[in-house]
């Protein structure tokens, strides 16, 4: 049995934590050929959406993708957005919230036969913390 991912329960955790507060949740997406977003508002290949009962309808943050419907520039768009392509969630007013690491690099930067990485030499006389198995 395949383990179920943290990241849809960590979206919702967060979401909720911003509506509780008042806050603003914004999505930070980064966007590629599976990601239904308006391409005009597209930086950089990423988007930022506000996520809020204010901003959008039929919000669903389901355990595959989170998807609802907004308006941009006036226009009415459906919204598609893969877990796997959500960068972080946080709240605007706050910046709080919760950054994901890229699990396709850190696939791509793992050794063969579970090597552990090597460590950097830290700076002398600094604090550093380490993995202890």
């Amino acid at each position: 049995m395949s383990e179920i991912s943290t990241k849809p329960y960590l979206i919702r955790a967060i979401y909720d934590w911003c509506a509780d507060n008042g806050f603003t949740p914004y999505l930070a997406v980064r966007v590629d050929k599976n990601t239904q977003v308006p391409a005009a508002f597209v930086k950089d290949g990423e988007i930022i959406l506000n996520i809020s009962t204010d901003a959008v309808h039929n919000l669903q943050l389901g355990n595959e993708d989170i998807t609802c419907g907004g308006r941009f520039g006036g226009v009415a768009h459906k919204l598609i957005v893969p877990l796997d392509a959500v960068i972080g969630i946080f709240a605007k007013e706050t910046g709080q919230g919760l950054v994901f690491q890229g699990q396709e690099s850190a696939k791509a930067e793992a050794k063969p036969d579970d090597e552990p990485p090597e460590e950097p030499t830290p700076a002398p006389g600094k604090p550093r913390l380490r993995v202890v198995k």
